[in-house]
């Protein structure tokens, strides 16, 4: 597994290089949350937070860095398997998924569920 953070960084990155979105914080109680926008509509298609372990459903103690995407509903369930991608944290379960980012789910495949939810919320 990548340390804390690390996958993090490369989703930010990533969003920065193909959809030139900067990361927003919008929150004074949650610092480290930072939502993804469109440009322009403002329209979410991202949301990146650290979220206690417990309050996820995963095993141990501290948090999880996770990525709430919008995806195609059809994908969503043979996606969920409560260690990787978990139900949508504060956000439509029937159209949004969280991903863990602790590289148990390789950037590739989170990049394109990226790339998914930007096209889904145009």
């Amino acid at each position: 597994m990548q340390r804390q953070g690390a996958f993090r960084e490369a989703v930010l990155r990533y969003a920065k290089e193909s959809f030139g979105s900067e990361p927003e914080y919008l929150w004074a109680k949650f610092p480290s949350y930072a939502v993804l926008r469109h440009a322009g509509r403002g329209r979410w298609y991202a949301a990146v937070m650290n979220v206690p372990r417990p309050r996820l459903g995963l095993p141990g103690k501290g948090t999880a860095d996770i990525l709430d995407v919008r995806c195609d509903p059809v994908l969503i369930g043979s996606l969920r398997d409560g260690e990787r991608y978990l139900p949508a944290y504060h956000m439509n379960k029937d159209r949004w998924i969280t991903v863990v980012l602790d590289g148990s789910v390789p950037e590739e495949e989170v990049f394109s569920l990226l790339d998914m939810s930007f096209d889904l919320t145009k």
